[in-house]
């Protein structure tokens, strides 16, 4: 996850998405060597390789070990779990910070590390897609300085660290392991600068690896407006390859509360309803100024700014009514642009998903809401033929608890799988 699309939400956050269905393309894909993509329902393994401890600027290196320790970890317990639960895959969002500031044994014993939790989950009996995810939070090997252009500072390091990923994961089961090599590209939709830097990265892999699938994205955070605006014509020559998207809309639900959101909505909007009709105006307002009331750290006037725009975006959210319907029509986008390029739908991955489950003092996102929204996401992208990766395992998005291990219930049916203890 980063932030570029919850920069532009609120003005289009319940704006139409209407796209005509079209017949099933009979162009073949290219196949996985069992004959079928592994990749159909997953989870993002985060914080697994993300968290890091880098020191301050000027500096630009980590701490050893430079993953935080109290970070969770999914154990080769936790792994069979979800392969019983019905899961069949993880993507493994992946830091490459730590990957690029150290030295040659440094890199080596991090890459390493990536391959035995690669190994730990096929051994499981799941997938693996490995997205190299650059953390917009740090100060110096962040997005920006890496992939925002092919004359980004360290591009060249980043297109570097892709390639040797590729030749590494190449050695593992065919058709098991995937390589995604950027993750929610900050640049606009149709950017053709998005396009060179997706391309020269693609190179760098297929360099290293000719038969390994690649993960491709469009721009615009991977929304599905960057996937409506890709041309997949010129990626072909970069086969086997996947196409990616992420689904979070409408952001005023699945982002209620997130202290990460830089719009000053979200500090204190909660008790959002899924769907519209749930709850009302009222009921949300009277939630969100009670929030502001326990909030100390924030002035009077920017309380007082931060209600009226929030009071602003909810009258549209519940004048619209956000329903089933509302996610279907996203999609149906997706399932358009697909079926246009002759592009077959289970080549297709919803990468992340999800809801932000926060403070219950405030019955911020109700888990039942919360597993009704997540129902509704995930049934869509199956009626589409698209296959899906739950924004995540741990934290207050995640379906399994940090400490106990124990699954979440509600995540489990909502996501259709089967309670494992």
């Amino acid at each position: 996850m980063t932030s570029w699309s919850r920069r532009r939400l609120l003005g289009t956050a319940l704006a139409p998405a209407i796209a005509a269905i079209a017949p099933l393309a009979a162009t073949p894909a290219a196949r996985a060597a069992t004959g079928e993509w592994r990749f159909r329902r997953g989870v993002n393994a985060w914080p697994w390789f993300a968290l890091t401890r880098e020191f301050p600027a000027p500096r630009t290196d980590y701490a050893w070990p430079p993953f935080q320790t109290q970070r969770p970890v999914p154990t080769p317990d936790d792994l069979r779990r979800l392969r019983a639960s019905g899961l069949d895959f993880i993507r493994i969002p992946v830091d490459p910070g730590p990957f690029l500031a150290g030295d040659a044994a440094t890199r080596g014993k991090l890459l390493d590390m990536l391959d035995a939790a690669v190994s730990a989950a096929l051994d499981a009996g799941l997938g693996v897609i490995v997205n190299v995810q650059a953390n917009a939070a740090t100060h110096y090997w962040n997005p920006d300085r890496m992939v925002s252009s092919t004359a980004a500072p360290e591009f060249e390091a980043y297109r570097g660290l892709v390639g040797e990923l590729a030749g590494r994961l190449q050695r593992f089961t065919p058709g098991m392991v995937a390589l995604e090599p950027v993750n929610e590209p900050a640049q606009s939709c149709s950017s053709n600068v998005w396009s060179q830097v997706q391309a020269a990265l693609l190179t760098a892999a297929r360099a290293s690896s000719a038969t390994l699938p690649l993960v491709v994205t469009g721009g615009c955070g991977s929304m599905v407006s960057g996937l409506a605006a890709l041309d997949p014509a010129p990626l072909a020559a970069f086969e086997p390859i996947l196409f990616t998207f992420h689904f979070y809309e409408p952001y005023l639900f699945s982002h209620q509360g997130a202290p990460w959101m830089r719009e000053p909505v979200y500090r204190a909007l909660n008790n959002v309803p899924w769907p519209a009709s749930a709850g009302s105006l009222e009921q949300t307002l009277a939630s969100v100024r009670a929030r502001m009331a326990g909030d100390t750290e924030t002035s009077e006037a920017d309380k007082k700014a931060a209600y009226a725009e929030t009071e602003r975006v909810l009258k549209v959210y519940f004048d619209a009514r956000p329903d089933r319907w509302f996610i279907d029509k996203y999609l149906d986008q997706a399932r358009a642009w697909a079926d246009a390029h002759g592009i077959a739908p289970e080549r297709v991955i919803m990468g992340e998903f999800g809801a932000l489950r926060t403070d219950a003092r405030y019955t911020a996102a109700p888990n039942p809401d919360r597993a009704r929204y997540i129902a509704d996401v995930r049934q869509s992208a199956e009626a589409a033929g698209f296959s899906w990766a739950f924004w995540d395992l741990f934290d207050g998005m995640g379906m399994m608890d940090d400490n106990t291990r124990a699954l979440d219930p509600a995540m489990v049916d909502a996501l259709g799988l089967r309670m494992v203890e």
